[in-house]
């Protein structure tokens, strides 16, 4: 069983660098896709409250036999629990409906920044977090702007962004200022997403072949080089197996050169100050 290493965040705990990632999947698919992933050899599952499945992946957590301590849960609150204390509700329904008393990261799902809410959300993650309800804080889809006004008007620096981010959204500035401020870099959509043409490129093909291994795992092997932490999403257990399967072998110098040439640009993928829930 292979088991992902883990990356230090900010506050002293540690995430492993690859999960599950879990929608689009209903709660059925959810459940039976935990146990799978679980027996594969994860131990990190990312969820939110808009993907309607929290109640599979606890039912799975629960049938999976593992003890919680050793697993890392994520979950994100969307637009509906931003602002005041909104945070506190979403945050209580969500652990009742994964039937736990804390999870490991706990992020604002976007920053919606036209609502002018994600400084008071995130004062009331930080409160929950003092509680003990939640062990690391972050935020999905935030950009350097909306990170730098944070960090500005609140105390705690997110230990975590997950951002989308590929070989062909390589968000190379974003990346560079989560580091130079301690925060980890996490992926989703890393394969490129649904209807993405990012596996079929001839240059994955070619490496694939050298290494002897798939364009997927190519791909996901770019993000664990690049200290990136990431969640597949897959109901798949062989492709489960396969994008763990990734610890084996290093992309060259080269590789990394030739990967480059996938890269669309700073303005590839979704614009987070205009896009949201």
């Amino acid at each position: 069983m292979t088991l992902a290493p883990l990356i230090k965040l900010n506050d002293g705990y540690s995430i492993p660098q690859v999960g599950l990632g879990t929608w689009p999947l209903d709660d059925d698919q959810a459940a039976t896709a935990v146990v799978q992933a679980l027996e594969a050899g994860y131990r990190h599952i990312d969820t939110a409250v808009k993907y309607g499945n929290e109640r599979g992946v606890g039912n799975g957590i629960r049938a999976s036999g593992v003890a919680r301590e050793e697993l890392f849960i994520t979950t994100k609150v969307d637009g509906q629990f931003q602002g005041s204390d909104r945070a506190a509700e979403g945050l209580d329904g969500a652990l009742k409906r994964l039937g736990l008393d804390y999870v490991d990261l706990f992020l604002i799902h976007w920053p919606l920044p036209q609502r002018e809410e994600y400084v008071s959300t995130w004062k009331t993650f930080e409160r929950l977090q003092a509680e003990g309800k939640v062990r690391s804080i972050g935020v999905s889809n935030f950009k350097p702007a909306h990170l730098e006004r944070l960090m500005a008007e609140t105390e705690v620096v997110p230990a975590v962004n997950q951002i989308q981010l590929n070989p062909a959204i390589t968000r190379t500035a974003e990346r560079e200022f989560h580091e130079k401020h301690g925060i980890v870099t996490q992926s989703y959509s890393p394969l490129g997403g649904d209807g993405a043409g990012l596996l079929g490129a001839p240059i994955l093909s070619q490496l694939a072949e050298k290494h002897g291994k798939t364009p997927g795992q190519l791909v996901l092997r770019w993000h664990v080089q690049n200290g990136i932490v990431t969640v597949p999403k897959t109901a798949n257990p062989e492709r489960m197996r396969e994008n763990l399967d990734i610890f084996d072998f290093a992309l060259d110098a080269q590789d990394l050169a030739e990967l480059a040439i996938l890269d669309e640009g700073p303005q590839a993928g979704n614009d987070s100050d205009v896009t949201g829930h």
